[in-house]
């Protein structure tokens, strides 16, 4: 058997070093060692029912080859840390640190060296190189056009009791929080919109400016919310280009017929939680009545408009069993028969003390589930998870080889680079998941002086990426990845600049494993 038996690709280094736009290296990132070390950042994909070759992908150059498991090990014998543990059977030798590992042909070990699974950096060097790396290309990936979120209330009619704004109805020191975004705050926000794009590299000069808009809440669209959000269309369309979107429960969006469609609001994301029974003691409004009926009309409605219907439906151990049920209800509905109809599965998350932690999964837990159902249900297939996204990039990985850097991010979301949420009392928030407390605030627009930001709290969200940590910034899937959920990071660990792996490592190369199968079946 070859060593090597295929390359993904054919860049050389000269490519590679024109893809991280780095023009020079500082001294202490230049390579020392006279025998070279395996990247830290080599992530190994073992394949099912196959013993002899392995899938190596680079973390963050993104190069990929299929080589024996004879050069996979003896990659792992030039490891400075210990790789994962397979996830299909064992590997041959357990110990491979600790024994003489053959060397590979001299042209194989030098296509190792080029594609950057061999390196002649130490640790530290490497490590400061990719610190580098990734500093640039986030503070590259900054330069975009700011997206933009109104929230034009925090009040919803709603009280579902995982929600993380829960508090905001509960508690009355977060009463005026409630009241609803005025014209006069509308109009602030968008003169200070120029100095936000501005901070982003755009000016009022630039032409093919175009705003992309999108209403969160509370909920956005309560019909007594309508004449503001007419309002902030209306305004965006006066200043320049823009598109719609909403984050809805979907209750009254009746209220919004005529603002629903092509040049309009084009796309709706509304949560479902299981059949109607289940829904029902979930999304529920204040006197304890349900939910499911309504929102039901109100999706068919924003299909028939030509809206993007996004379904989210949230599951857990209680209604994961509910799916083939939900899924030949979506038919009866005939739902599935519109192309501007989605809908993906998420786990709940204990977002407060209302839910319980024992009831919740995990993504990964998720996405076990619905391979199991869909094995024992093929109408399942009508649903998305997580997992089937990871597997869509995974095999990026082998149909395209020329773009090997296409879904590397240096950041999990946009809240740490160009994400701008206002809510109405004119306050900015860098995240949805993180509003209504002035102290985590990035700015505000103040009456008479405008655009004021936080500096500080604006750059704690900024500033965080896969470098900003120590775990991420030696992670081999760290590219990949993002870094995380912020959020949920910060839930376990009290800081934004920590990391939330769900799993990743065995996710992605699990996905890339089935990806790599799936490339080599010939179409009949």
């Amino acid at each position: 058997m070859e060593n090597v038996i295929q390359i993904f690709s054919a860049s050389e280094i000269e490519a590679a070093q024109a893809q991280q736009n780095v023009s020079y290296e500082p001294e202490s990132y230049l390579p020392t060692l006279t025998e070279p070390r395996t990247s830290h950042y080599t992530i190994y994909a073992d394949l099912p029912e196959n013993d002899d070759e392995m899938v190596i992908v680079h973390g963050y150059l993104g190069h990929r080859a299929l080589v024996s498991k004879e050069v996979a090990n003896y990659l792992r014998s030039k490891e400075s840390k210990s790789p994962p543990r397979p996830l299909y059977g064992e590997w041959t030798d357990p110990d491979f640190r600790s024994v003489k590992v053959p060397e590979p042909p001299a042209k194989v070990k030098e296509m190792l060296l080029e594609r950057g699974f061999l390196t002649r950096r130490s640790y530290s060097q490497e490590l400061s190189f990719f610190k580098q790396y990734v500093e640039r290309k986030a503070r590259r990936s900054a330069r975009q056009m700011p997206f933009y979120l109104f929230m034009p209330t925090y009040d919803c009619n709603l009280r579902c009791p995982y929600c993380f704004q829960d508090h905001m109805r509960k508690d009355e020191s977060f009463r005026p929080f409630l009241k609803l975004m005025s014209k006069e705050t509308v109009d602030r926000i968008f003169a200070a919109m120029p100095d936000i794009e501005k901070r982003h590299g755009y000016d009022a000069s630039d032409i093919d400016r175009h705003r992309d808009i999108s209403f969160f809440g509370g909920e956005p669209l309560l019909k007594q919310n309508r004449e503001i959000v007419q309002y902030i269309m209306e305004k965006a369309k006066e200043v320049g280009s823009a598109t719609f979107s909403a984050t809805s429960n979907c209750t009254e969006i009746d209220a919004y017929a005529d603002l629903l469609g092509e040049g309009l609001i084009e796309e709706i994301q509304v949560t479902l939680d299981g059949m109607p029974e289940e829904h029902d003691k979930r999304r529920i409004y204040p006197d304890g009545s349900g939910s499911f009926a309504l929102i039901a009309k109100n999706i068919s409605l924003g299909l028939e408009k030509g809206v993007r219907m996004s379904v989210r439906l949230n599951v857990d151990y209680n209604n994961v069993n509910d799916l083939p049920a939900l899924a030949q209800l979506i038919k009866d509905y005939g739902w599935d028969k519109h192309s501007n109809f989605g809908v993906y599965l998420a786990p709940i998350r204990a977002a407060n003390e209302d839910t319980d932690e024992k009831i919740c999964m995990s993504t990964r837990q998720l996405n076990e589930e619905l391979r199991r159902l869909r094995k024992e249900h093929p109408s399942t297939l009508l649903f998305t998870v997580d997992g089937d996204k990871m597997f869509a990039k995974a095999k990026r990985i082998f149909e395209t080889p020329q773009d090997e850097g296409a879904g590397l991010k240096t950041q999990y979301c946009a809240a740490h680079s160009r994400m701008y949420l206002f809510d109405a009392l004119a306050d900015i928030y860098a995240c949805w998941e993180q509003t209504g407390d002035k102290k985590i605030r990035i700015g505000t627009i103040n009456k008479h002086a405008g655009l004021l930001m936080n500096q500080s709290e604006e750059l704690n969200w900024r500033s965080r990426s896969v470098a900003s940590n120590p775990i991420c910034s030696q992670c081999r899937y760290a590219m990949h990845c993002g870094g995380g959920c912020a959020i949920v990071a910060a839930e376990k660990t009290g800081t934004l600049h920590s990391n939330d792996c769900d799993s990743y490592g065995k996710r992605f190369r699990s996905s890339v494993a089935e990806a790599f199968l799936a490339s080599q079946k010939k179409p009949a």
